[in-house]
């Protein structure tokens, strides 16, 4: 394991064309990776619960199976679960809490708030922020992770929410015998789990710093990635070509620094997800980001543009794709070889 990676983790099956069935059955898992900021006294004082975000469809006692809709826009499923229980009950026993999420759905984004209170994050699906930063609210795409802390206010119960969220999913509606293609509107809002907090507990403190974190500076080529849609066929691409695993789309050289500039030209959300080689988010839309973190998965609204400063680690072949599973299987996925 690299140095410098400590972090929430995941992993899931990855046959093409079957990973979207395989994912929604459930077939995925969490790795935590430890570090020296773990031992922060802050962060060891705190009490740690890992949060598998999923959802499910049973239909007559089975897992729903796809339709046709399902492959177009992601499947998603009524049954939004938090480790494979409905709308658990936890009972902390300290006062302050580090929650380790992680989205494991196929196409589920999932915005989260807390009753009550705000959620402090720490560390995003790249590993820590270089300083906790206050948030009201927290929206995490397919396959993103994050950590936060949470110091609780007092005896009560306090809901963990999803909140609703427009990703651009869309839906067949009949209008006057014809049947045209419509946005299904942002989904509703769900709770997760509920906090039970049965008595007072003193507070904690809050690290005010976390990790050393530098800029890249860039020093190979400037990539562009332009993803799109063909909705009625239920196909997608990338740079108008869809995935084929015998042919090598990108090649880098190792060591190098490259900006990947990334266009979503469709009608939904794509999360754009790069295993292996971690970047950094240099500016959406032409505003310039701040660095904070590390990263793996970034989303992309439909018509945005995102540069990345990709870091070329590792030697060998690995992927690059939207991580709604189902899109993925349909094209949108290409192959980066690095030497």
């Amino acid at each position: 394991i690299p140095r410098g990676v400590a972090g929430t983790y995941w992993y899931h099956p990855h046959v093409h064309g079957k990973v979207a069935a395989q994912l929604f059955r459930g077939l995925a898992g969490a790795i935590v990776v430890e570090g020296p900021l773990d031992a922060l006294p802050e962060l060891k004082a705190a009490e740690e619960h890992l949060l598998v975000l999923k959802d499910l469809e049973v239909v007559s006692g089975r897992v729903a199976p796809h339709t046709p809709m399902d492959w177009m826009n992601g499947k998603e499923g009524s049954l939004v679960l938090v480790n494979g229980a409905l709308r658990p009950t936890l009972r902390p026993g300290k006062g302050l809490l580090r929650l380790r999420l992680l989205n494991a759905s196929n196409a589920r984004f999932y915005r989260l708030a807390l009753e009550g209170h705000t959620l402090v994050q720490i560390a995003t699906d790249g590993g820590f922020l270089a300083r906790p930063v206050e948030l009201q609210e927290l929206l995490l795409a397919p396959a993103e992770r994050a950590e936060v802390l949470v110091a609780l206010k007092g005896p009560g119960e306090y809901r963990l929410l999803a909140l609703s969220y427009d990703r651009g999913a869309m839906g067949m509606m009949d209008m006057g015998g014809m049947m045209h293609m419509m946005g299904t509107g942002p989904s509703r809002t769900e709770p997760l789990l509920t906090l039970f907090v049965a008595k007072p507990f003193p507070r904690l403190p809050l690290p005010k710093t976390l990790a050393a974190l530098k800029p890249l500076a860039p020093t190979g080529p400037v990539r562009r990635l332009v993803f799109s849609e063909n909705m009625m066929a239920g196909e997608f691409f990338i740079n108008r070509r869809k995935f084929d695993p015998t042919r090598v789309d990108l090649r880098a050289q190792r060591g190098r620094v490259e900006v990947w500039e990334v266009e979503n030209q469709g009608d939904m959300d794509h999360p754009f997800h790069l295993p292996t080689h971690p970047f950094q988010i240099l500016a959406r839309n032409g505003r310039a980001e701040p660095f904070s973190a590390w990263k793996d998965t970034v989303n992309i609204r439909a018509g945005e543009v995102v540069r990345l400063a990709v870091a070329m680690g590792f030697p060998g072949k690995t992927v690059f794709h939207c991580h709604i599973v189902e899109h993925e299987d349909r094209g949108m996925m290409g192959v980066l070889e690095v030497t």
